[in-house]
C-alpha cells in the first residue's frame, strides 16, 4: 500500500481512526487474558471490528506489558484487565549494563507478531497497524515509572544505557512487524509526556527518531502516540521525530495541538476512552464527537479518534455511537 497516498486520503476522507482492539474480547466472548495470549484470536478480533466499523485503519492492541515482559519484567495478568508490569529490574548502572536485549519473538512478542501476520492476510480494505511501546516508556517499566522520571536528572547515564537497549530491541521489533505484513506501527510513548521539553528531546525524541528512521518508508509508516499532559510544550521535538501521523490523548486540548502541528500531517484524537467509551452513554458520546468535530473543523489535518487505546470494558453501544456521530457531524 502506498502509505503516503493513504495519509493524504486519511485527511481528505475524514474517516475516524480510533485505537480499537481490546473491546473485541467482549464481542467474541473471550477473556482479555486469553486474547493477549492467542494470535489467532487477536487477528479474528481485529477482523471483527474492521467488518463492524468503517475505521481508517485496523490497529492491534496497545498491550504495553509485552516488551517489558520480554526483557524479564514480572507481569500481573487478570482475567479481564490489560496486563501490567510489576516491580523493577533496573535500579542502577550495573543492572542497565547487564540487561540482556531479548530476541524478537521471546515471551509474548512472537504472539503479537503472528497476530499481525494473520490480520494482514484477512484485512485487505485498510491498513493494518501494529501497536508497540516507545523507548522511554519501556525504560520506565524496566526501572519503575517514578524512578525513570527522577533518573533523567539524577542518573542520566543510567537512563541512556537503558534507552540504547530498549531502542535496539524496539527497532528490531518494528522491523519484524514490517516483515509480517503490517502497514505501519503506532508507537505509544506516554511517559515522555510527563517530562519537560528539554528532557523529552534528550531521553525520548532522539530515540523515537532512531526507530522511525530505521523502518519508515513509502509502504510502512509510524504513527506517534502520546497522551501525556505536557505534549503541547514539546511540539518542536515531536515534529522532528519524523512520524507520518500523530495521535494525542484527551489530557490535552486537541485544537491547541492542531495550531502547533504542521498542517500537512494528520493529527488524530481525542475522545476520552474512560469518560466516553467506558463510562458514557450513546447520547454523551454523540455530544462529545459533535463538540470535538465543531471545535476542530477548520483544520484539514484533523482526524477523529479515541484519546488512547479503548479499554476492554468499553460499551459496544458507545462505540457504535462514536462511529455513527462521526458520519452525522
Amino acid at each position: 500500500m502506498d502509505m503516503k497516498k493513504w495519509t493524504e486520503k486519511l485527511m481528505s476522507e475524514k474517516k475516524p481512526m480510533p485505537i480499537l482492539s481490546f473491546p473485541s474480547a467482549k464481542m467474541m466472548g473471550v477473556s482479555v487474558y486469553r486474547l493477549t495470549r492467542d494470535a489467532e484470536l487477536q487477528a479474528k478480533g481485529m477482523k471483527l471490528l474492521a467488518d463492524r466499523y468503517s475505521s481508517a485503519a485496523a490497529v492491534s492492541m496497545m498491550d504495553l506489558s509485552v516488551e517489558a515482559e520480554a526483557f524479564g519484567s514480572t507481569i500481573k495478568s487478570e482475567e479481564n484487565e490489560v496486563p501490567t508490569v510489576i516491580g523493577a529490574i533496573v535500579s542502577d548502572e550495573d543492572d542497565a549494563k547487564a540487561l540482556r536485549i531479548p530476541g524478537v519473538g521471546e515471551a509474548r512478542t512472537g504472539i503479537y507478531i503472528d497476530a499481525i501476520r494473520q490480520a494482514a492476510e484477512i484485512i485487505n480494505d485498510r491498513p493494518v497497524f501494529a501497536g508497540m511501546i516507545g523507548p522511554f516508556s519501556l525504560a520506565g517499566r524496566l526501572m519503575d515509572v517514578s524512578e525513570a522520571l527522577v533518573n533523567c536528572i539524577a542518573e542520566p547515564d543510567l537512563v541512556h544505557i537503558t534507552l540504547e537497549k530498549t531502542t535496539e530491541f524496539l527497532t528490531a521489533y518494528a522491523k519484524a512487524y514490517k516483515e509480517a505484513g503490517a502497514d505501519g506501527i503506532v508507537i505509544a510513548e506516554p511517559l515522555s509526556g510527563l517530562l519537560s521539553p528539554e528532557l523529552e528531546s534528550e531521553f525520548s525524541g532522539r530515540y523515537v527518531k532512531k526507530i522511525i528512521d530505521a523502518v519508515q518508508d513509502g509502504e510502512f509508516i509510524a504513527v506517534y502516540h502520546n497522551c501525556g499532559p505536557n505534549v503541547p510544550l514539546m511540539t518542536k521535538s515531536l515534529i522532528s521525530n519524523g512520524a507520518a501521523a500523530y495521535h494525542f490523548g484527551d489530557a490535552v486540548d486537541l485544537k491547541e495541538m492542531l495550531d502547533k502541528m504542521p498542517s500537512d500531517i494528520p493529527v488524530c484524537g481525542n475522545i476520552s476512552p474512560s469518560d466516553c467509551f467506558v463510562n458514557g452513554t450513546p447520547e454523551s458520546m454523540t455530544r462529545a464527537v459533535k463538540e470535538l468535530k465543531e471545535k476542530c473543523s477548520e483544520y484539514g489535518n484533523f482526524v477523529l479518534s479515541s484519546g488512547c487505546d479503548i479499554p476492554p470494558s468499553a460499551k459496544i453501544d458507545n462505540t457504535d455511537a462514536f462511529f455513527k456521530a462521526a458520519v452525522e457531524y
